[in-house]
């Protein structure tokens, strides 16, 4: 699709890669672009719109689905790392608290919204995945989990949004230079760059962007038939 005269919904918009995707689907030629974080007053963009949304609450999610009409493009953006292996024993309220805002805050607002852009001609939905939707450590075990399960999550979407027409894109990307991961000795990735390649996925018709080199290394040594996924099980 395209991000001329599009009609934008950014979560996670007041900072690092929300904020990005904000400034730059603006600058694409977006129409308007609702900039959502659970503190509006954050939100520093100008000239966008902001919008007071908590992802894990369904009351929020289900005033968005009502009160714009005009959205287009969503844009998963809003997530949460915690650091720790798999076997802490407080693993699972590490987990329950991950899944709530990187799984089931995208699929509810998806849920949500999937009638607005079928109503105004399909439009798109990217979701912010990672590296860690494929491999993963000690250092982020429970958010891998959370990415794995939002990569079937964009999967499931895209088959069954594909009837509508809305173009589901997942986009895969290792660590990005934002505030979050300023105390990691990693390579990173500029959120600048992200957002260019996404865009630049999205507009071309896409269903997913590798976004930095790391991430195109690991996909590429999973499989020599990268595209398997979007087979339906019983295909």
């Amino acid at each position: 699709m395209k991000l001329e005269n599009a009609v934008v919904l950014v979560t996670g918009a007041n900072r690092g890669l929300g904020q990005e995707f904000a400034k730059q689907a603006l600058a694409a030629g977006a129409r308007k672009v609702y900039a959502a974080a659970r503190n509006p007053a954050s939100i520093t963009v100008p000239g966008v719109t902001p919008v007071q949304l908590d992802v894990t609450n369904p009351a929020d999610i289900a005033r968005i689905g009502q009160d714009f009409p005009d959205i287009t493009l969503l844009i998963n953006n809003a997530g949460v790392a915690e650091t720790g292996g798999i076997l802490l024993p407080e693993a699972d309220q590490m987990l329950q608290r991950q899944l709530e805002v990187n799984v089931f805050g995208p699929l509810r607002l998806s849920q949500a919204l999937a009638p607005v852009l079928a109503a105004n001609g399909g439009g798109g939905i990217i979701n912010v995945l990672s590296i860690a939707s494929w491999i993963t450590g000690p250092l982020l075990a429970t958010y891998s989990v959370t990415k794995s399960a939002a990569w079937s999550v964009t999967n499931a979407l895209r088959h069954e949004l594909q009837a509508q027409q809305t173009q589901v894109l997942g986009l895969h990307v290792g660590f990005i230079d934002t505030d979050l991961t300023k105390d990691l000795d990693v390579p990173k990735v500029a959120p600048e760059t992200v957002v260019q390649a996404t865009f630049a996925g999205l507009e071309q018709g896409a269903h997913q962007v590798l976004a930095d080199d790391a991430t195109r290394q690991v996909h590429g040594a999973l499989s020599g038939y990268p595209d398997i996924y979007l087979l339906p099980i019983a295909h």
